[in-house]
Protein backbone atom coordinates (compact mmCIF):
# COMPACT_ATOMS: atom_id res chain seq x y z
CA UNK A 1 0.00 0.00 0.00
CA UNK A 2 1.75 3.38 -0.84
CA UNK A 3 1.48 6.70 1.36
CA UNK A 4 -0.98 9.18 1.49
CA UNK A 5 -0.99 11.37 -1.56
CA UNK A 6 -1.43 14.96 0.09
CA UNK A 7 -2.92 15.91 -3.17
CA UNK A 8 -5.73 13.26 -2.61
CA UNK A 9 -6.81 15.38 0.83
CA UNK A 10 -8.79 17.72 -1.47
CA UNK A 11 -10.38 15.23 -4.01
CA UNK A 12 -13.22 13.61 -3.85
CA UNK A 13 -12.28 10.18 -5.16
CA UNK A 14 -8.85 8.83 -5.77
CA UNK A 15 -8.20 5.85 -7.79
CA UNK A 16 -5.37 3.96 -5.93
CA UNK A 17 -4.76 0.95 -8.41
CA UNK A 18 -3.13 -1.93 -6.48
CA UNK A 19 0.02 -3.16 -8.33
CA UNK A 20 -1.43 -6.23 -10.31
CA UNK A 21 -4.58 -4.82 -10.80
CA UNK A 22 -5.86 -4.61 -14.62
CA UNK A 23 -6.22 -1.94 -16.31
CA UNK A 24 -8.17 -2.07 -19.26
CA UNK A 25 -8.17 -5.59 -20.91
CA UNK A 26 -4.50 -4.12 -21.93
CA UNK A 27 -2.59 -3.55 -19.34
CA UNK A 28 -1.51 -4.49 -15.04
CA UNK A 29 -0.57 -1.99 -12.53
CA UNK A 30 3.04 -2.29 -11.30
CA UNK A 31 3.30 0.93 -9.30
CA UNK A 32 2.02 4.36 -8.36
CA UNK A 33 4.29 7.07 -9.84
CA UNK A 34 2.27 10.05 -8.84
CA UNK A 35 -0.91 12.21 -8.54
CA UNK A 36 -1.56 15.68 -9.20
CA UNK A 37 -4.33 17.58 -10.08
CA UNK A 38 -5.61 16.48 -13.08
CA UNK A 39 -4.83 12.55 -12.07
CA UNK A 40 -2.72 9.73 -11.28
CA UNK A 41 0.01 8.30 -12.97
CA UNK A 42 1.20 4.38 -12.91
CA UNK A 43 3.81 2.32 -14.37
CA UNK A 44 1.99 -0.77 -15.94
CA UNK A 45 2.95 -3.77 -18.48
CA UNK A 46 1.40 -3.84 -21.57
CA UNK A 47 0.27 -7.36 -20.45
CA UNK A 48 0.76 -8.99 -24.59
CA UNK A 49 3.90 -7.62 -24.84
CA UNK A 50 5.98 -7.33 -21.40
CA UNK A 51 6.68 -3.70 -21.91
CA UNK A 52 6.23 -1.15 -19.20
CA UNK A 53 4.24 2.08 -20.18
CA UNK A 54 3.33 5.01 -18.39
CA UNK A 55 -0.45 5.39 -17.98
CA UNK A 56 -2.08 8.79 -16.99
CA UNK A 57 -5.63 8.32 -15.14
CA UNK A 58 -7.27 11.76 -15.31
CA UNK A 59 -10.23 12.56 -12.81
CA UNK A 60 -13.37 12.65 -14.45
CA UNK A 61 -14.42 15.78 -13.07
CA UNK A 62 -11.37 17.13 -13.65
CA UNK A 63 -11.85 15.94 -17.52
CA UNK A 64 -14.97 17.57 -18.35
CA UNK A 65 -16.19 16.10 -21.85
CA UNK A 66 -12.46 14.84 -22.59
CA UNK A 67 -11.41 18.41 -23.05
CA UNK A 68 -8.52 18.26 -20.42
CA UNK A 69 -7.30 14.75 -22.20
CA UNK A 70 -7.42 16.23 -25.69
CA UNK A 71 -5.26 19.35 -24.61
CA UNK A 72 -3.07 17.25 -23.00
CA UNK A 73 -2.75 14.68 -25.47
CA UNK A 74 -2.37 17.47 -28.56
CA UNK A 75 0.41 19.26 -26.36
CA UNK A 76 2.66 16.45 -25.82
CA UNK A 77 2.41 15.37 -29.79
CA UNK A 78 3.51 18.97 -30.77
CA UNK A 79 5.83 18.37 -28.40
CA UNK A 80 7.29 14.93 -29.62
CA UNK A 81 10.26 16.32 -31.22
CA UNK A 82 11.88 17.82 -27.75
CA UNK A 83 13.59 15.06 -25.93
CA UNK A 84 12.92 16.52 -22.08
CA UNK A 85 8.98 15.61 -23.29
CA UNK A 86 7.43 12.15 -22.47
CA UNK A 87 6.52 10.48 -25.72
CA UNK A 88 2.84 10.22 -26.10
CA UNK A 89 1.28 6.81 -27.58
CA UNK A 90 -2.17 7.11 -27.03
CA UNK A 91 -5.53 6.94 -24.77
CA UNK A 92 -7.54 4.54 -24.02
CA UNK A 93 -11.46 4.57 -22.41
CA UNK A 94 -11.80 2.98 -19.29
CA UNK A 95 -14.91 1.83 -17.05
CA UNK A 96 -13.73 2.55 -13.29
CA UNK A 97 -16.81 2.12 -10.11
CA UNK A 98 -19.21 3.12 -12.62
CA UNK A 99 -17.48 6.17 -14.06
CA UNK A 100 -15.93 6.80 -17.42
CA UNK A 101 -12.51 7.24 -17.40
CA UNK A 102 -9.65 8.39 -19.90
CA UNK A 103 -5.96 6.77 -19.63
CA UNK A 104 -3.45 8.57 -21.54
CA UNK A 105 -0.72 5.79 -22.22
CA UNK A 106 2.83 7.00 -23.28
CA UNK A 107 6.62 5.46 -22.87
CA UNK A 108 7.61 4.79 -19.37
CA UNK A 109 11.16 6.82 -18.48
CA UNK A 110 13.43 4.87 -16.77
CA UNK A 111 15.01 7.71 -13.91
CA UNK A 112 14.33 8.70 -10.84
CA UNK A 113 12.22 12.05 -9.54
CA UNK A 114 14.79 14.42 -9.10
CA UNK A 115 14.59 14.78 -5.19
CA UNK A 116 15.26 10.96 -4.86
CA UNK A 117 18.46 11.55 -7.09
CA UNK A 118 19.47 14.41 -5.06
CA UNK A 119 19.03 12.23 -1.80
CA UNK A 120 21.11 9.93 -3.08
CA UNK A 121 24.11 12.03 -3.60
CA UNK A 122 26.83 12.43 -0.39
CA UNK A 123 25.59 15.52 1.84
CA UNK A 124 21.70 15.22 -0.07
CA UNK A 125 23.00 17.53 -2.78
CA UNK A 126 24.61 17.82 -6.20
CA UNK A 127 27.82 19.26 -6.17
CA UNK A 128 27.97 22.68 -8.28
CA UNK A 129 29.07 21.04 -12.06
CA UNK A 130 26.85 18.28 -11.55
CA UNK A 131 24.26 20.90 -11.00
CA UNK A 132 25.28 23.04 -13.82
CA UNK A 133 24.79 20.34 -16.24
CA UNK A 134 21.43 19.66 -14.57
CA UNK A 135 20.58 23.31 -15.37
CA UNK A 136 22.04 23.50 -19.03
CA UNK A 137 20.45 20.26 -19.56
CA UNK A 138 16.86 22.01 -17.92
CA UNK A 139 17.96 25.28 -20.19
CA UNK A 140 17.95 23.13 -23.57
CA UNK A 141 15.06 20.93 -22.87
CA UNK A 142 12.98 24.64 -22.41
CA UNK A 143 14.51 26.26 -25.28
CA UNK A 144 12.81 23.39 -27.14
CA UNK A 145 9.78 23.77 -25.60
CA UNK A 146 9.48 27.55 -25.82
CA UNK A 147 10.43 27.42 -29.68
CA UNK A 148 7.26 25.05 -30.04
CA UNK A 149 5.19 27.94 -29.24
CA UNK A 150 4.32 26.66 -25.51
CA UNK A 151 5.23 26.22 -21.92
CA UNK A 152 5.57 24.21 -19.17
CA UNK A 153 4.03 26.50 -16.57
CA UNK A 154 4.57 23.83 -13.24
CA UNK A 155 8.09 23.58 -12.93
CA UNK A 156 9.56 21.99 -10.14
CA UNK A 157 12.10 19.38 -9.01
CA UNK A 158 8.99 16.27 -8.41
CA UNK A 159 7.86 16.68 -11.71
CA UNK A 160 11.01 15.88 -13.39
CA UNK A 161 12.75 12.65 -14.08
CA UNK A 162 16.34 12.31 -14.21
CA UNK A 163 19.31 9.62 -15.06
CA UNK A 164 23.03 10.36 -15.24
CA UNK A 165 24.47 10.31 -18.14
CA UNK A 166 28.20 10.50 -18.93
CA UNK A 167 28.97 13.64 -17.69
CA UNK A 168 25.12 15.39 -17.69
CA UNK A 169 21.75 14.13 -17.14
CA UNK A 170 18.99 12.60 -19.28
CA UNK A 171 15.97 14.75 -18.07
CA UNK A 172 12.22 14.10 -18.77
CA UNK A 173 9.33 16.47 -17.51
CA UNK A 174 5.59 15.87 -17.00
CA UNK A 175 2.97 17.02 -15.59
CA UNK A 176 2.46 20.81 -17.65
CA UNK A 177 -0.05 22.97 -16.41
CA UNK A 178 -0.51 24.66 -19.54
CA UNK A 179 -3.35 26.70 -19.21
CA UNK A 180 -3.93 30.03 -21.40
CA UNK A 181 -2.07 31.37 -24.00
CA UNK A 182 1.76 31.22 -23.76
CA UNK A 183 3.39 34.83 -23.08
CA UNK A 184 6.30 36.21 -21.91
CA UNK A 185 6.01 36.03 -18.72
CA UNK A 186 4.62 32.16 -17.94
CA UNK A 187 7.97 31.19 -20.23
CA UNK A 188 9.73 33.70 -17.88
CA UNK A 189 8.28 31.54 -15.16
CA UNK A 190 9.46 28.31 -16.65
CA UNK A 191 13.04 30.19 -16.13
CA UNK A 192 12.88 30.89 -12.85
CA UNK A 193 11.39 27.35 -12.00
CA UNK A 194 14.34 25.99 -13.62
CA UNK A 195 16.70 28.51 -11.93
CA UNK A 196 14.58 27.40 -8.35
CA UNK A 197 15.46 23.88 -8.68
CA UNK A 198 18.82 24.33 -9.35
CA UNK A 199 19.31 26.06 -6.47
CA UNK A 200 17.40 23.32 -4.20
CA UNK A 201 19.90 20.70 -6.09
CA UNK A 202 22.71 22.57 -4.59
CA UNK A 203 21.51 22.67 -1.12
CA UNK A 204 18.78 25.67 -1.25
CA UNK A 205 19.07 28.38 1.48
CA UNK A 206 20.99 26.53 4.22
CA UNK A 207 24.11 26.14 1.64
CA UNK A 208 23.39 29.49 -0.59
CA UNK A 209 25.34 31.92 1.79
CA UNK A 210 28.56 29.78 1.35
CA UNK A 211 27.97 29.41 -3.01
CA UNK A 212 30.26 30.95 -4.42
CA UNK A 213 30.10 34.33 -6.69
CA UNK A 214 29.14 32.59 -10.21
CA UNK A 215 26.31 30.76 -8.43
CA UNK A 216 24.98 33.90 -7.06
CA UNK A 217 24.69 35.31 -10.30
CA UNK A 218 22.70 32.69 -11.24
CA UNK A 219 20.60 31.92 -8.40
CA UNK A 220 20.21 36.20 -8.03
CA UNK A 221 18.84 35.36 -4.01
CA UNK A 222 15.89 33.64 -6.02
CA UNK A 223 14.47 37.46 -6.36
CA UNK A 224 11.92 36.72 -9.48
CA UNK A 225 12.54 40.99 -10.59
CA UNK A 226 16.18 40.04 -11.03
CA UNK A 227 15.98 36.83 -12.81
CA UNK A 228 13.46 38.36 -15.08
CA UNK A 229 15.79 41.18 -15.63
CA UNK A 230 19.50 38.83 -16.08
CA UNK A 231 17.44 36.02 -17.85
CA UNK A 232 14.40 37.48 -19.88
CA UNK A 233 14.53 34.36 -22.00
CA UNK A 234 15.58 30.46 -21.46
CA UNK A 235 18.15 31.46 -24.10
CA UNK A 236 19.38 33.87 -22.50
CA UNK A 237 20.01 31.52 -19.72
CA UNK A 238 21.32 29.01 -21.72
CA UNK A 239 23.97 31.92 -23.16
CA UNK A 240 25.17 32.54 -19.65
CA UNK A 241 25.53 29.07 -18.67
CA UNK A 242 27.63 28.20 -22.27
CA UNK A 243 29.87 31.46 -21.59
CA UNK A 244 30.19 31.24 -17.72
CA UNK A 245 33.71 32.03 -16.08
CA UNK A 246 34.87 28.75 -14.37
CA UNK A 247 37.41 31.31 -12.05
CA UNK A 248 34.59 32.61 -10.09
CA UNK A 249 33.20 28.79 -9.37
Amino acid sequence: MRPPDPHAMSRSFAFDLEPGQKLGTSYRVEEFLGGGWEGEVYRVVEVPTGISRAAKLFYPRRNPRNRTVKRYARMLERLRSCPMVIHYHHTERLAWNGEHVTCLVSEFVDGLPLPELVRERPGRRLEIFEALHLLHGLAEGLECIHDAGLYHGDLHAENILARRQGLSFELKVFDFFHHGRPSRDNRQDDVIGAIQVFHECLGGARRYASQPPGIKEICRGLKHGLLRERFPTVRRLRWHLESLDWSRL
